[in-house]
C-alpha cells in the first residue's frame, strides 16, 4: 500500500521522469563518443552498449569502470558470439545517479569519463596486444588496469567530486 501511494505522488513522478530523460542524455552523449547502443536508443532507465567496436569485453570494461568507482554490469547483447561469462557488452542505468540528485549537465561528464576510461583501456590493451584468449582470464585484465592506474586514478578522482557534490 505504501509504494502505491510513493507511486502515485507527483514527487515519484517527478523522480521516474528524470531517472528516463538521465538515460536518454547518458546513451546520446556516448553515442556522441562512437558508442554503439544495442536498441540505438532508450526509453527507459537503462540500456545495453555492444563494445565490439571499442576491442574490449564486458568483463574489462566493467572492471575498467569500477576501478574508477562507476559501476556497470558485463552483459551479453544480441546475437554475441562470446560466452555468457565474457560478454560483448555492458549494461548501464541511471536510478541511483537520478536519487543522487544528478541531471542532464552531470550525465554529460559521466559519459565523458565513461569514454576516456574505455578509450584508455582499449589502447592499453592494444599497445600491449593482449587478444580476446587472454582477455578473459581475469589475472591478466588485473594487469592490464594496473598498468593504467596512474590514469585511471584521475578519472576517479573526478568521479569522486562527482560523488562529494551530490551526496547520498
Amino acid at each position: 500500500a505504501n509504494c502505491l501511494k510513493e507511486a502515485s505522488s507527483k514527487q515519484f513522478k517527478t523522480y521516474t521522469n528524470q531517472i528516463i530523460k538521465n538515460s536518454i542524455c547518458l546513451c546520446n552523449e556516448l553515442k556522441k563518443y562512437n558508442f554503439k547502443i544495442v536498441s540505438n536508443t532508450t526509453e527507459s532507465h537503462l540500456f545495453l552498449i555492444d563494445l565490439q567496436n571499442k576491442n574490449i569485453i564486458g568483463n574489462l570494461a566493467a572492471e575498467a569502470l569500477e576501478a574508477v568507482n562507476i559501476v556497470v554490469n558485463k552483459n551479453s547483447i544480441p546475437f554475441d558470439q562470446n560466452p555468457p561469462f565474457h560478454p560483448s557488452g555492458i549494461r548501464l542505468g541511471t536510478p541511483s545517479i537520478t536519487t543522487r540528485g544528478l541531471k542532464e549537465k552531470e550525465i554529460k561528464t559521466i559519459a565523458k569519463l565513461i569514454h576516456q576510461t574505455i578509450d584508455l583501456i582499449s589502447k592499453e590493451k592494444q599497445n600491449q596486444k593482449i587478444a580476446l584468449p587472454d582477455e578473459k582470464k581475469k589475472e591478466t585484465r588485473a594487469k592490464l588496469i594496473d598498468s593504467c592506474q596512474k590514469d585511471l586514478n584521475k578519472i576517479k578522482k573526478e568521479v569522486l567530486q562527482i560523488c562529494k557534490n551530490f551526496p547520498i
